[in-house]
């Protein structure tokens, strides 16, 4: 029996390490409704993965074909190379036309051009909460 039960925690634990490696994307109501891990796989709220983050900037879906760009610039490409916004160091989100679309703070909480928070990205890399809030969809 305490080989069993032993096995359940060792089990338990190591799916909740399996799970701490992902960072949870939360809307304004702290409602988890996505992951990010530390490798760049993005999931839905369920653990489906959706796309991929690559640490060159190359943006893939589930099936890993190249959907977009985050550049080191802070350019944000679709697959052509066609720039459709830009990410600022200080966590300004624009499209392409330079209009602000919103922002992401230091400690993650991302909001929109009128200030209101739409969101929280604690833990993730400014770039990669920014494109999942305002390119993603």
């Amino acid at each position: 029996m305490k080989r069993i039960v032993l096995l359940l925690l060792a089990t338990l634990a190591a799916c909740h390490l399996n799970v701490a490696a992902a960072q949870s994307i939360q809307n304004s109501s702290y409602r988890t409704v996505g992951y990010i891990r530390d490798n760049g796989t993005i999931q839905d709220g369920s653990y489906r993965t959706i796309g991929h983050i690559k640490n060159d900037g190359t943006v893939q879906d589930a099936s890993y074909r190249t959907v977009g760009y985050i550049k080191d610039s802070g350019a944000v490409q679709d697959r052509n190379y066609r720039t459709i916004g830009y990410i600022k160091n200080d966590g300004t989100v624009q499209d392409a036309s330079y209009r602000t679309l919103g922002y992401v703070k230091n400690d993650g909480t991302v909001q929109d051009r009128n200030y209101r928070t739409i969101g929280y990205a604690r833990g993730v890399p400014r770039k990669w909460a920014a494109f999942y809030f305002f390119f993603l969809n």
